[in-house]
């Protein structure tokens, strides 16, 4: 179960990196900044968690996922320190595990009845496990359903809601050097995430593309837990190309001792894996783009990411 809930947290913070959110916001404003402040962002990021949630039969109960809400902005360079953004993840529990699907619909009927809109097609209904990513509108919230599987033969799952600001200034950016989010502890994480990263480089084989808005580094603080995570693309790839480097980060995951599952996505099959040793997550997944992309989240320490 441990494994599944790091999965959906990777998974959620690789769609909301992909979601090209700092674009929209700097059309809105041309100095890239948001008015809002922290308080603002959660309070606001909460009530968009609980527009989909309060009314779902049956009625699931809300447990905070371990990733400090509020981090340096992805759609920055990490280094800058200029601006941060709200993330706040939710697993959906203590509901029956075949209820994750619906869970997710109703999460969805509700945003839809709100008028807030889809980023790319709606969910494929007939996958067992969808999910959907959607964007509030006007202020621009981005927001993720997805369902993790928990056991493919029953059609069991476990339903997830994330929710991610957009980015606003630092209050503490004037008196803090913007080098404060990173710690011994940041820097180690970092590595570990990046170490991981390079290695599934080499295993694809294809050229990685430009980074895109909010791929990158991003380290969070839980506690004394400190997690970073680093997403990327590769360049878009044909069917062949795309089905020959999955077969090979799986051939290397799996050479390395990494506990992998396989599921089905709207682009392909998709791979998630964790590493027993250090308890890093990976996701490597095509996208309908042609690209396949890659997000690693790890901990400090050996075990973090878990």
């Amino acid at each position: 179960m441990k494994f599944v809930i790091a999965v959906l947290i990777t998974t959620i913070a690789t769609a909301a990196c992909g979601s090209g959110q700092s674009g929209n916001t700097s059309d809105r404003e041309p100095s890239g900044q948001v008015t809002m402040d922290e308080q603002q962002a959660t309070r606001r990021a909460e009530e968009i968690i609980h527009q989909a949630v309060d009314g779902m039969s049956p009625r699931p109960t809300l447990k905070r996922s371990g990733l400090r809400p509020v981090g340096p902005c992805l759609a920055d360079e990490h280094s800058s320190g200029e601006r941060v953004q709200v993330r706040i993840t939710y697993q959906l529990t203590d509901v029956p595990g075949d209820a994750a699907k619906k869970l997710v619909r109703q999460a969805r009927d509700t945003w839809v009845d709100r008028g807030y809109e889809f980023q790319g097609s709606d969910a494929d209904w007939s996958d067992p496990f969808p999910s959907v990513s959607m964007r509030t509108v006007p202020d621009d919230f981005w927001m993720t359903a997805l369902t993790g599987v928990v056991d493919r033969a029953k059609g069991e799952g476990l339903a997830s809601i994330s929710v991610t600001s957009p980015c606003f200034a630092d209050d503490s950016s004037a008196s803090a050097d913007p080098a404060s989010f990173r710690t011994t502890s940041d820097e180690e994480a970092e590595r570990r995430a990046l170490r991981h990263s390079s290695r599934l480089y080499d295993a694809l084989r294809v050229p990685h593309a430009p980074a895109r808005g909010g791929e990158g580094i991003g380290t969070y603080q839980d506690g004394a837990d400190t997690y970073s995570h680093h997403s990327w693309s590769t360049r878009p790839l044909t069917a062949e190309e795309t089905a020959l480097a999955m077969a090979r980060a799986r051939r290397f995951l799996e050479a390395e001792g990494w506990t992998t599952r396989i599921s089905a996505g709207a682009a392909g099959l998709a791979i998630a894996a964790r590493d027993p040793r250090d308890g890093s997550i990976v996701q490597v997944s095509p996208s309908t783009t042609g690209a396949v992309r890659v997000a690693v989240t790890a901990g400090s320490s050996p075990g973090t990411a878990v």
